[in-house]
């Protein structure tokens, strides 16, 4: 080496990470979220709800609805111009897109669909909260019966207590409609100014915006002053008022059980008379929701269609998982597999009967690199598999397989006849 020179060092290899705000869901966390999606669409399904899937971004305009004074619209969205020079957003939530997909095909109303999948919000994370996170939903356009109203929150109501989730509370309120909210906003506009300085700053700069959001505030300096502040139920039109009435009664008669919550207002613009929120005891801190919803029946007109009202829901996946882990309900699957195959004959035929088990509707797994038995045991253990199946010189030269039990006190083995081994594993997986 010259003097002088430095020594060449090979350059680290970058180590990449998930974006802050995200995370990988791994194998069991993440059968555990399909369930219950899969639990969801079932009970959709059975309402006489349609799946709908909608891109993952819009053009912004779809999303600019929510209201420019929603934070979602100033401050969360992830927007970018494409290659075609026009902008574009990651949807921040679902509703706009399934709207927007109802005012491009018009379908037959009363339109009724459900959905599931990401969105995406540049928000501070925290506890159940990411930047990129899953909804269940629903959205029905084309009526404003109150019957739909009731339906729909009962849809949400069920599918918590199906989940064996008992600490949900549900609240209701109605935010009016045209007719009577101006009325409502210049009150509360003349309240607010009255304590403007007592507001938080955020809110204080809220109230130029949009007064009815400042209801939405978390903040501890905010609450005193929104405890005092008039509430709309008390402005309600004969008409509206009536609405919610109906809304109300049917509730009753289904028996679910409610608060009437005068506060609650959302964090979306475009919500009109019926609104509803599920909040999980379970849950510590102010960041208890794990669902809500509610009208929107001007929105499909704003996106270019003709006046059709709608009502809907969006379920926090993540939130609702917490919520499963705080009572101790839900729980991840034990297992991903049903068998697991030990082969010390070099592994063909640990492939021929997999595959054979597979077809039949058996989930297996097996070892690979020609492990020896023990090895090959500990990963069957390891599995959660209910059945180990034994391959050995034996077993095939005697057209044989061994089912071993991998549970419990019993580990008994049986040799069965390989053309009978799908039939026998049928036969225990059902009784296990």
């Amino acid at each position: 080496m010259r003097v002088g020179s430095v020594a060449s060092r090979p350059m680290a290899r970058p180590s990449f990470r998930s974006p802050k705000g995200t995370r990988d869901i791994l194998p069991g966390e993440a059968e555990r979220q399909r369930a219950l999606v899969n639990t969801f669409a079932d009970s959709a399904r059975k309402a006489g709800f349609g799946h709908v899937i909608t891109p993952m971004f819009e053009e912004l305009g779809v999303f600019k609805r929510l209201g420019e004074s929603t934070d979602v619209v100033t401050k969360e969205m992830y927007d970018f111009v494409a290659k075609d020079n026009n902008r574009y957003a990651l949807r921040p939530e679902l509703t706009a897109s399934v709207v927007r997909a109802f005012v491009q095909h018009r379908p037959q109303i009363p339109w009724k669909v459900w959905y599931e999948g990401p969105q995406f919000r540049y928000e501070r994370p925290q506890a159940g909260r990411y930047r990129q996170f899953s909804q269940i939903g629903v959205e029905a356009l084309g009526t404003d019966d109150p019957s739909l109203d009731a339906d729909v929150i009962a849809l949400g109501w069920n599918f918590y207590s199906q989940l064996g989730l008992n600490e949900v509370t549900l609240m209701v309120n109605s935010l009016g409609d045209p007719t009577c909210r101006p009325a409502y906003l210049e009150a509360l506009t003349r309240y607010f100014e009255t304590r403007r300085s007592q507001l938080s700053e955020q809110s204080q700069h809220t109230l130029l915006v949009n007064p009815l959001r400042v209801l939405d505030s978390k903040r501890e300096q905010d609450q005193s002053i929104i405890d005092e502040a008039p509430v709309m139920v008390d402005h309600l039109s004969d008409e509206t008022a009536e609405h919610f009435g109906g809304v109300r009664r049917l509730l009753d008669r289904m028996e679910i059980p409610y608060e009437i919550s005068p506060r609650l207002v959302r964090g979306l613009d475009y919500y009109t008379r019926t609104t509803f929120e599920f909040a999980s005891h379970a849950l510590e801190g102010s960041q208890n929701a794990v669902g809500g919803g509610g009208r929107y029946d001007s929105l499909a007109s704003d996106l270019g269609g003709p006046d059709t009202p709608g009502i809907g829901f969006a379920l926090g996946v993540d939130r609702i998982l917490l919520a499963c882990d705080a009572e101790g309900v839900f729980d991840a699957p034990s297992s991903l597999v049903d068998v697991f195959l030990i082969d010390v004959t070099g592994g063909d035929e640990a492939a021929m009967i997999s595959q054979a088990l597979m077809v039949s509707g058996i989930a297996c797994d097996r070892a690979y690199d020609a492990r020896s038995m023990r090895a090959q045991f500990r990963a069957a253990d390891k599995s959660g598999a209910a059945f180990a199946v034994i391959i050995g010189e034996d077993e095939v030269e005697n057209g044989q397989a061994t089912i071993r039990s991998l549970r419990g006190d019993d580990r008994e083995q049986t040799t069965v006849a390989t053309h009978l081994l799908t039939e026998e594993l049928h036969k225990r997986l059902s009784t296990t």
